[in-house]
């Protein structure tokens, strides 16, 4: 298949200069990136039978040969939950313990209790309207989709392991959850004070549409403090265990909000440990890894951290197995965003093949081949753009991405996927 070279972006064909074999030549030796890049991409094609074209080989084989596989994705997009399927279907026959995914692992559970049920759209829409806020990505109702065909698809022994902390609208369900866990006399007369304050802060923060009203960013730290020594007393370990994950989420996002305290170290730090559990209680568990391409990454990602996508490639290195770390963008087309507590999602648009920064996402669009069918995905090999030569060559944001992640997937179009519980999308 002819590939088209001449078509790369300008900030490519820039950036990928030659070196000049002495300091009098007149002539550069030409980079052999573009070319290699050529050769790197190959079509793919996303369909609800089935992967197909040249792209699909290379990501079967691929997958087959991990233990780990890890999605770096855009959130609340429905085409990415359509690959994630397929995804789940590649890995099904040799066996998939678990996927984990960026919500908390209350959360997670009850998502993982509707999967498997033909109304879970309306569960879990319900539990959204009861808990605004409650759910992280997995209130998507594309996400929910995914959850249960994997779940048909691997077998009755797959869960959904959620690594992160809870969301803004947590304190709700996690309270009812401790005081239906029995707690002694003095938690339970500490949690039903801190049950109401929450109920009166949700009301708040559906008037305004704020999440800064709700009871985890707006309780005082004196009643959380009193709270917390009453549970220590006689909450039991139940009780003890989900007011932790409660005051651990009101800190990320209190360091979030201020600025200081590492939020993002504090985060990746509490899903690696979450994952550890995990997998001690599960060895030699196969799981599939979606979470927001910064977490992803198996090198310092571009917050300068090592995230997750990090300690997952040194663990399974460790291990002697193989992780395969995936990142899956748009080229074009919408996304949604969160709206405020109890609102719709927000469509936003956009489109990094017409604007004028660079972007490899522009670069792999004009490196496709000219027969290659309008629709068609992209699936990049980035393991072919590892030698050392061709790194040095490359622009620093290829050279970024070849480290990180092994294969990269451009879909041509996005569209934003609606959110369960609430109104249909705005546009902004």
């Amino acid at each position: 298949m002819r590939r088209v070279y001449r078509g790369l972006s300008g900030i490519l064909l820039a950036t990928l200069g030659a070196f000049a074999t002495s300091a009098v030549a007149q002539e550069a030796t030409p980079s052999p990136f573009p070319s290699r890049l050529a050769q790197a991409i190959a079509p793919l094609d996303v369909n609800p039978d089935g992967l197909s074209g040249a792209g699909a080989l290379v990501l079967s084989e691929a997958v087959a040969a991990s233990r780990y596989v890890l999605i770096g994705e855009t959130h609340h997009t429905r085409e990415i939950p359509a690959l994630t399927t397929q995804i789940c279907r590649l890995m099904a026959p040799s066996g998939l313990t678990a996927m984990a995914i960026e919500t908390g692992p209350e959360a997670a559970r009850v998502v993982d209790s509707a999967m498997r049920s033909e109304d879970r759209e309306a569960r879990i829409a319900d539990f959204v309207r009861t808990h605004p806020d409650g759910i992280a990505f997995f209130n998507g109702r594309d996400e929910v989709r995914m959850a249960g065909d994997c779940a048909a698809t691997a077998g009755p022994k797959f869960k959904l392991w959620g690594l992160d902390q809870e969301f803004l609208g947590s304190s709700g369900p996690l309270l009812q959850e401790m005081l239906a866990s029995r707690p002694g006399p003095l938690a339970r007369a500490a949690l039903t004070g801190l049950a109401a304050q929450d109920r009166e802060a949700t009301a708040a923060a559906l008037a305004s549409g704020s999440p800064f009203d709700l009871f985890l960013l707006s309780a005082k730290q004196d009643d959380l403090d009193q709270a917390a020594a009453a549970v220590a007393r006689d909450g039991g370990a139940r009780v003890r265990y989900l007011f932790g994950l409660l005051t651990e989420t009101r800190a990320i996002y209190q360091a979030s909000q201020s600025g200081q305290g590492d939020a993002n170290g504090r985060r990746a730090r509490l899903m690696k440990r979450t994952f550890a559990a995990h997998l001690a209680e599960n060895p030699g568990a196969r799981v599939l890894l979606k979470f927001g391409a910064n977490h992803a990454y198996k090198s310092l990602n571009p917050l300068n951290q090592r995230d997750l996508g990090a300690y997952v490639a040194e663990r399974a290195e460790g291990e002697g197995v193989s992780a395969l770390h995936i990142i899956v963008l748009g080229a074009r087309g919408s996304v949604a965003v969160y709206g405020g507590v109890g609102r719709p999602a927000v469509v936003r648009s956009f489109d990094r093949v017409d604007d004028k920064g660079s972007d490899w996402r522009k670069d792999a669009t004009l490196a496709k081949a000219a027969d290659a069918a309008p629709g068609s995905w992209m699936l990049v090999d980035l393991r072919m753009l590892r030698t050392k030569s061709l790194l040095a060559s490359a622009p620093a944001e290829w050279r970024d991405l070849a480290l990180g992640y092994d294969i990269a997937i451009l879909a041509p179009t996005f569209t934003a996927s609606s959110v369960l519980g609430v109104e249909k999308p705005a546009t902004r």
